[in-house]
């Protein structure tokens, strides 16, 4: 029961950054690009106090750091972007579909060797998108914001493919976190940032000191108790929890077309994961 109520928490931790990058961005009007920068400057802050805390350090050298680090800024900033325009579960769904396809196409490209089913799933799940995202299709979104949750998606794919070799995942993430920290404090400087308001740098240092730094450091503690198998279907629920957090605090209402879309997408998932 500890473990299923951690795994519980975790994952509505990981919807919940769907929900507070939302209401960021609409409800308190702060920039897409100050809240990536503030989120991901919380994050570091709190990985790092958890990181010393609980492995004495935060190296911030290693193998793949670099790849880490990139694809860590493309997704955050990807991630803002597109919730814009999005509502929360739509976004969650296609950024969670691109991980899967991102991740099945790294495996190829690294000569793994793919069963079956999960050819059968990676496809369902690809057809699940393509439907959501193509025009007149099942849904009607906003092929700027759409297309920079795909490239957020491709980011955390490959921050997760990156991130298999890590030696410890916590000091890792912690390390990515840190030197993308840098990057977007020039990003805002290069690009440019409107004004800051109060409601929406709160939600922003809740969105990474809590939801992803105190997130990212449970799902880590109970990875290897839950296996690959569990881990990969529990996150199943991530889109449909974001959902319903965009329908109780955001009022979003999803259309039915979406939702035959995401139900295209989720057994796509499934299937892949049965084969791991």
């Amino acid at each position: 029961m500890r473990l299923f109520g951690i795994t519980v928490l975790t994952m509505i931790a990981f919807a919940a950054n769907s929900v507070l990058n939302r209401m960021g961005l609409v409800q308190a009007g702060l920039d897409p690009v100050l809240f990536g920068t503030v989120r991901l400057a919380a994050g570091a802050a709190m990985l790092a106090v958890l990181s010393f805390a609980l492995c004495g350090g935060v190296p911030l050298g290693g193998r793949g750091r670099l790849i880490g680090v990139l694809s860590l800024t493309l997704y955050v900033f990807g991630f803002s972007l597109a919730y814009t325009a999005l509502d929360a579960g739509i976004g969650a769904l296609v950024l969670f579909g691109m991980v899967q396809v991102t991740m099945f196409a790294g495996a190829l490209w690294l000569g793994e060797r793919v069963p079956v089913i999960r050819w059968a799933g990676a496809a369902v799940a690809f057809a699940g998108l393509v439907w959501l995202l193509w025009p007149g299709g099942g849904v009607a979104l906003p092929p700027l914001q759409a297309g920079m949750m795909v490239l957020a998606g491709i980011g955390w794919g490959i921050y997760s493919l990156n991130g298999r070799g890590a030696g410890d995942a916590l000091q890792a993430t912690a390390a990515n976190f840190v030197l993308a920290v840098p990057i977007a404090l020039l990003l805002s400087l290069a690009i440019g940032v409107g004004g800051a308001n109060a409601a929406g740098i709160l939600l922003a240092i809740l969105s990474g000191a809590v939801t992803s730094g105190l997130g990212y450091a449970l799902w880590y503690t109970i990875l290897p108790a839950l296996g690959a198998t569990r881990a990969a279907v529990a996150q199943l629920t991530v889109p449909v929890i974001a959902i319903a957090g965009g329908v109780l605090f955001l009022g979003e209402v999803p259309s039915l077309g979406f939702l035959l879309a995401a139900a295209v997408v989720l057994a796509g998932v499934a299937l892949s994961s049965l084969a791991r």
